[in-house]
């Protein structure tokens, strides 16, 4: 397996069972305000310690997580116990499975969370990097991201 980050392809096959673990989060997303709640606490503990693996700015994450408002931010910072909406669940569960295979591509801690951040040459990135595709802002380019990931995980690309 190529390690570079500008490779456009990263390639390793691995079992489809972390995937389906992951995705029982976007599943509940549908669930009434309660479950919500329950999910809301450990998705932004997650999220937060992500957020600091990866050296994220505090607008980087107010992007990824879809905030605005800096004192919602931070709020949600200082105290990871409020009810969040779908659509700031949905980016977190994206960002859970980004980050998780990427851990099982690139199992050197540093090198995954550097693979963010370099140039690739996939045409689904253009030469720039993945998190630069994930910092439009839309919900739509974590999914493609996380994607791409769980193809090279599972050989589909």
């Amino acid at each position: 397996m190529t390690r570079a980050c500008a490779t456009p392809m990263l390639t390793e096959a691995t079992s489809n069972t972390s995937y389906y673990r992951n995705t029982s989060m976007l599943s509940q997303l549908q669930a009434p305000a309660n479950n919500r709640k329950a999910l809301s606490g450990p998705a932004l503990r997650s999220f937060f310690s992500i957020a600091e693996h990866w050296q994220l700015s505090i607008d980087e994450q107010m992007t990824l997580l879809g905030v605005t408002a800096r004192s919602t931010f931070f709020k949600w910072k200082k105290d990871n116990e409020a009810l969040l909406s779908k659509d700031t669940l949905e980016r977190i569960s994206y960002i859970l499975g980004i980050y998780q295979a990427l851990q099982l591509l690139l199992p050197n801690q540093s090198a995954a969370d550097e693979w963010l951040r370099k140039a690739n040459q996939a045409p689904l990135f253009g030469g720039h990097s993945a998190l630069e595709r994930m910092l439009s802002g839309n919900v739509a380019d974590l999914y493609v991201v996380r994607h791409y990931l769980d193809a090279q995980r599972n050989g589909w690309a």
